[in-house]
């Protein structure tokens, strides 16, 4: 499987203008790309092959007095942004037909110079490099010091640098590594995610929401407060906004960060893991949207299941229309909706008392463990016995 470890770069300042052309570079060819494609559909013309529009935009631009820049930065970089223009395009095609799952993929669009968000990727070809020294040598910039927080597990098939909005600069190396089953356990856990406790395990273990966002807004508020007091243009106002780009990164970092160590935790401990299948993008519409952002329900389910996947763990979603919070878990029977301000309930069959997330969790438990049961094979349904005389629908003699 292939994995991304990203590291944080910290280039000189002729580096940092060496990555800025070659940002630049990249964005111009993927314009001038996307220019022609669309050019040849307006004019009724054949489409234009990979090979044909990478020849068009990279070989024969480079001859030209307006493209001759294109020069001072490496190939791959350009045939890269081509690339990536491909791959939108298959992207969209797919989702018109149907052919891709989720939402809907829009056409590409032209990159703008005020994009915060900028990045390059060098393969192999490019023959980028990791020093003696630690540093990553990249063609036609240099070597830039890396801050290496854990070594590399295997030889990366490429490199790509960022450079974000709080103008920090990353390098994420795609890496390829075999699966690290861990010993076996003989626990399984299911989990209701919620924004009062950010996650309820079925074995009783509450996790708090850290609430990274709401706990920065003083911050974040004064530093967007100073942010449209300054001038437009200006180098203050600029100033301000990589502020605030900063403070936005450090909640995301902090964000990221306990998700990783959750789902780290909950994977190492238990052989099967079993979550709901939420949709967040629905819950983001709602008067909940900035609750449910600051939670970050989608990337942590998208941690456990790749972590779940490297480690040999098992992984299951439960429908999202399965009545987990109506259905008591002590007897089965289903005891109806109930208001979100209702946290505990007694069930009127047979007497239990429950705390609603856990047991949520623990019906998401039963149903993930009856999904992959149903799934091997084995008997889910009950067996099929001989019905009693009342229960015959058709009886001897009728018409």
């Amino acid at each position: 499987m292939q994995l991304r470890y990203n590291f944080r770069l910290y280039p000189t300042p002729g580096q940092a203008q060496a990555l800025a052309k070659a940002f630049g570079c990249a964005r111009v060819v993927f314009n001038d790309a996307l220019a022609a494609r669309r050019a040849a559909h307006e004019a009724g013309l054949p489409w234009i092959p990979d090979a044909e529009l990478q020849r068009r935009v990279i070989t024969e631009a480079k001859k030209t007095p307006e493209r001759a820049w294109l020069a001072e930065v490496s190939a791959v970089v350009l045939q890269q942004a081509v690339a990536d223009l491909n791959t939108a395009y298959r992207n969209f095609f797919a989702s018109a037909t149907g052919q891709r799952k989720g939402p809907k993929v829009a056409p590409p669009r032209f990159k703008s110079k005020k994009d915060r968000r900028q990045a390059i990727r060098f393969t192999r070809n490019a023959r980028f490099r990791i020093t003696p020294g630690g540093k990553l040598a990249l063609p036609k910039i240099g070597e830039i010091e890396v801050r290496w927080s854990r070594p590399l597990p295997a030889e990366p098939s490429s490199v790509t640098v960022i450079k974000d909005a709080a103008g920090r600069y990353f390098a994420s190396f795609v890496v390829e590594v075999d699966p690290e089953p861990l010993p076996e356990t003989d626990t399984e856990v299911g989990i209701d995610l919620g924004l009062t406790h950010f996650a309820v395990l079925s074995n009783g273990c509450k996790v708090a929401s850290p609430k990274f966002l709401r706990r920065a807004e003083r911050r974040l508020k004064r530093a967007q407060r100073a942010l449209s007091r300054k001038q437009k243009g200006s180098k203050n106002r600029e100033k301000a906004r990589r502020r605030v780009a900063r403070a936005h990164a450090r909640v995301a970092d902090a964000r990221r960060d306990f998700h990783h160590q959750l789902s780290t935790r909950i994977v190492r401990e238990n052989q099967a893991v079993y979550v709901e299948d939420l949709a967040v993008c629905g819950l983001a519409r709602t008067r909940l949207a900035k609750s449910v952002h600051d939670a970050g329900w989608g990337a942590f389910l998208a941690m456990l299941e790749y972590k779940a996947a490297r480690y040999g763990r098992g992984f299951a979603r439960v429908g999202r229309f399965e009545p987990t919070s109506q259905v008591c878990s002590a007897c089965g029977i289903k005891d109806g909706p109930k208001p979100l301000h209702v946290r505990t309930w007694t069930c009127q069959h047979c007497g239990t008392s429950h705390d609603r997330d856990l047991n949520a969790a623990k019906n998401i438990l039963a149903a993930g463990r009856a999904e992959r049961l149903n799934a091997c094979g084995a008997g889910v349904r009950p067996p099929l016995a001989v019905a009693a005389g009342g229960e015959a629908g058709t009886h001897r003699g009728a018409a």
